[in-house]
Parts: structure tokens; sequence; C-alpha cells
């Protein structure tokens, strides 16, 4: 999958994506000060901020924030959901090529775009950008496959996701980001997390995923139909609940000759 698609995959899903994708738990933050010693007055740069959920989290520990999104639509979703934040500073760029300055940021961070970004190029730009003694963390949601709902609801985008096995293929695990931290230092840490939804919220997390095919689709009204049988031998009063396990990574590259 070519890198420059992944920078409109999602503009036809903006909206659902700022309404039903879950947030990034306050237990990742409270993990992040301890392990890395994180405090208010770092200054994040968080790559591929998108509709702006994890710039979020760090701008309520009180955080300057830039938010690097090349994706114009996810881009103007984050300014507006996060209008109210006057630490927030949003920037069309990449992770590739983000323009900040050199050695100006404390954390760089990155959520559910890692496995997006050009695997030499990008932490290059990291390491360009932090400070001597900076971090790289990466926070990503994944959902738990551990009841008869989690598994069909996987069963459904197997069985009528566009490249969605390609999709979750590329999604980074410990080996790839070892790669990624090559000649530095990376851990793993999961905390949990979940989503209770309602019909339409459960309907709307489909649609914002991009292996999931749109109105007009041959797949799209039957991929719904799976959905709506899924949902109703599932709920209890009228919801269901879906189970993540929010992994976060964090690390130190290695220095620059």
């Amino acid at each position: 999958m070519a890198f420059t698609d992944s920078k409109h995959r999602f503009s036809s899903r903006v909206a659902d994506y700022v309404r039903y994708r879950p947030g990034y738990p306050h237990a990742a933050l409270t993990l992040l000060k301890n392990e890395c010693g994180l405090s208010s007055g770092h200054v994040i740069a968080d790559i591929g901020s998108g509709t702006g959920f994890l710039s979020e989290l760090f701008l309520k520990n009180g955080n300057r924030v830039y938010g690097i999104e090349p994706n114009k639509e996810m881009r103007e979703a984050g300014e507006e959901y996060l209008a109210a934040h006057d630490s927030f500073g949003s920037i069309d760029s990449s992770a590739e090529a983000t323009t900040l300055e050199d050695a100006t940021i404390d954390f760089v961070t990155v959520g559910q775009a890692f496995h997006w970004f050009e695997p030499a190029a990008a932490p290059r730009e990291f390491a360009r950008i932090l400070k001597p003694e900076g971090w790289v963390v990466g926070m990503w949601n994944d959902r738990e496959m551990n009841s008869a709902f989690a598994t069909a609801y996987e069963d459904v985008f197997v069985k009528f996701g566009n490249d969605y096995k390609s999709v979750r293929e590329s999604c980074p695990e410990m080996a790839a980001m070892e790669e990624f931290f090559k000649g530095g230092s990376v851990e793993k840490r999961s905390v949990p997390n979940a989503q209770v939804m309602d019909w339409d919220g459960l309907a709307g997390r489909l649609r914002s995923s991009s292996y999931a095919p749109q109105e007009g689709h041959p797949h799209h009204e039957p991929m719904m139909t799976a959905l709506k049988e899924l949902f109703h031998a599932n709920h209890v009063d009228g919801r269901v609940k879906m189970e993540y396990a929010t992994h976060v990574y964090y690390g130190k590259l290695p220095k620059q000759k």
C-alpha cells in the first residue's frame, strides 16, 4: 500500500471517525508520567494528529501540542474539535517532513497513524526535531478478542472488508517497533479501554474504518445487515461493549551522527 495513499484514506470518513472512534484512557497519561517523566511543561509533536483524540489527552495535561496532519479533511476536523485549546497548533505537514525546528520537541507522539509512515524517513525526522533526551511514544487502541461479540465483529471485516487483511498485518507489533527504534530503546505497556455503544454507535464505529466498504459498494449492504444481526444477538438493554487494549510504546531513538 502506497504511503501517499494513506494521506487520503480517511477523507470520506471524517464525521464517523470524530463521532464514533474511541479516545485514549487517562491511565496511558499516568503511565507516561511514571515511565518517561512527562510533565505539563513538555512540548508535544503529535504526528498524524488526525481528528485530535491523542492531542486532546496531552492538552488536558497542560502541554503545548503541535498537530502534524497532511490530510486536509482530518486536519480541519481536528482544528474544530480542539478549537477551545489555545495550546494547540495545527500544521499542514507530514511525519517525514514536519517543518518543525531542530531540537525543539520533548515528546513525539503518534496514534493510529503510525503504520502509515515511511519507515526510514520518519525516524530521521523525529530525531531531528527532538531534544537530546526526547521521547517517542506510539499509542493505539487494539480490539480485544475476548468474547463471542468481539470475534463475530472481526468476522464481519474478514468477510466484507476492503484490503482488511493487509491493513491489519501492517499494524506494528513489538518487532516492528524495535526496528523503528533500532539502535535506541523501546518498551511496551498496555492499559484497558472500552466503548459502550448503541446501534448507531456500532454502525458508525464500523463505518469509520478505512477498510469498511462505503455506500454504493456491493459489500456495503450485506455488511450492514450482518452487523445488525450481530448487534441484536449481543446487545444488553440496547448497548454492546467493545473492549480494547491501549498499547503504549515509549522509547528513545539512537543518537544521530
